[in-house]
């Protein structure tokens, strides 16, 4: 890598297009460490990011469009016998040919981002004789937003990209994969359009039945215990990640982020959300969720109940949490700078635990899938917002605000599913003293 960036710093656009030209072709070279170091030579004024942008996408669909020609030409028989040797064998040409027959082209646009996927699609693409106006297209727009990606956060990270370079890939891959998830998903939807709007008539046309019914209870319960358990995972996955003292650098990488995104414009709108998430405002959202309760409950005794469960067992719960992490890492001074008794945020545990009791008693009053879905949308986009502020004013780090919320997610889906519960069980209750007195 080292003799690479020396030649960038003198040939600059030269050898960062013939670095993508070649690495996208499988040859072993660190392309996105030298599209980050790319990016900063721009942050240092040395290459103009825009131009080292459309070198490198140049470079990286230029070196697609030679692997589609030597695909098309040598044939599948030739990569069989001889692809094993450059890390194209049977067994990954196999597996990517089952991975276009179900995905289709459009995946081309997010290859790119996954390894080991990149260096084979070009190859692939000539193979299976895909069209060459379909490939180059899909590869244009992929190798764009690919090189943009790793080019720009080199600018925005500046010196501190090379600390960063490996965890940022990590989360990029991880991102590429989610963003495939989701074209498959399309894809999927496009192919058997008919089949799942039949299917998605049908499961409303019971959801409507069953929201009119004593099974909403039980939807809601069983709807409730799924979230529950993923916030569980998430607290396991983050408790070991503070243990092993792996957040500070993806704290630095998101307040950067974060700062380079929000300029200083975005300071009114910042201060609303910040604002939204104070003691006082809290205290007014747990007033009006009491007023909700009396004027719309039915089970009117047993939400309150859970109401004040939520809020001052909720205080209980982050108090012990703070005192637990602060003490499960008495070996390490940084963990102890940075989160002196912070970690979970208090504010971000109690906001994300008060409104979403709020949300969730307002959903759980509507009859209608409109008013939860907008409530729903409405609650995250609140809560997003709400912790980019915190990160904005630099008032907490992204660690503590995902703590507090992942934290508050366990506590609230464990009081809500217990709120239903005992709503179910007053139901059955009901139904049994009714049936005594008819007989």
């Amino acid at each position: 890598m080292q003799y690479l960036t020396s030649f960038m710093n003198d040939y600059g656009y030269l050898v960062l297009f013939l670095s993508l030209v070649l690495g996208i072709m499988a040859l072993p070279i660190p392309i996105e460490a030298l599209m980050g170091y790319a990016g900063f030579l721009a942050y240092q004024g040395q290459l103009n990011w825009l131009a080292s942008v459309l070198c490198a996408s140049v470079g990286c669909l230029l070196g697609m469009m030679i692997a589609y020609w030597i695909g098309a030409k040598l044939g599948m028989p030739f990569f069989e016998k001889y692809g094993s040797k450059i890390h194209l064998g049977p067994e990954r040409l196999n597996s990517t040919s089952n991975w276009f027959k179900k995905y289709g082209n459009k995946l081309l646009i997010v290859a790119l981002f996954i390894p080991g996927i990149r260096h084979i699609t070009g190859y692939f693409s000539g193979i299976t004789r895909l069209p060459f106006i379909i490939f180059s297209t899909f590869s244009a727009i992929g190798s764009l937003i690919w090189v943009s990606t790793f080019i720009l956060l080199g600018k925005m990270l500046g010196p501190k990209w090379e600390i960063f370079h490996e965890i940022i890939k990590k989360y990029l891959i991880i991102g590429s994969i989610i963003i495939a998830g989701l074209l498959v998903l399309f894809y999927l939807f496009k192919k058997f359009q008919k089949e799942i709007i039949l299917t998605l008539v049908f499961i409303g046309k019971r959801a409507l039945e069953i929201f009119h019914t004593r099974r909403r209870t039980e939807l809601f319960l069983a709807g409730i215990s799924f979230v529950t358990l993923g916030f569980i995972i998430l607290m396991i996955n983050l408790i070991q990640n503070y243990l092993e003292n792996d957040i500070n650098e993806l704290d630095t990488v998101i307040n950067m982020l974060i700062s380079y995104i929000f300029k200083n414009h975005f300071d009114l709108l910042m201060h609303f959300f910040l604002k939204l998430g104070t003691a006082t405002m809290l205290v007014s959202i747990i007033f009006y969720t009491l007023l909700w309760i009396i004027w719309k409950g039915k089970n009117k005794l047993i939400e309150l109940y859970f109401l004040f469960i939520a809020v001052a067992g909720g205080e209980i719960y982050e108090e012990i949490l703070r005192n637990v992490f602060h003490r499960l890492s008495p070996d390490e001074p940084s963990l102890l700078e940075r989160f002196p008794y912070s970690f979970p945020s208090e504010q971000s545990l109690m906001a994300f635990v008060i409104y979403g009791f709020f949300f969730f008693i307002m959903l759980r009053h509507s009859k209608y899938l409109l008013v939860h879905t907008i409530l729903v949308v409405l609650w995250i986009v609140l809560l997003l917002f709400m912790g980019i502020s915190r990160i904005y004013f630099h008032v907490q780090d992204p660690s503590q605000i995902a703590a507090g919320y992942v934290f508050g997610g366990v506590w609230l889906g464990l009081t809500t599913m217990l709120l239903e519960i005992f709503r179910l069980l007053t139901t059955i209750d009901s139904s049994k003293k009714r049936s005594r007195i008819r007989v």
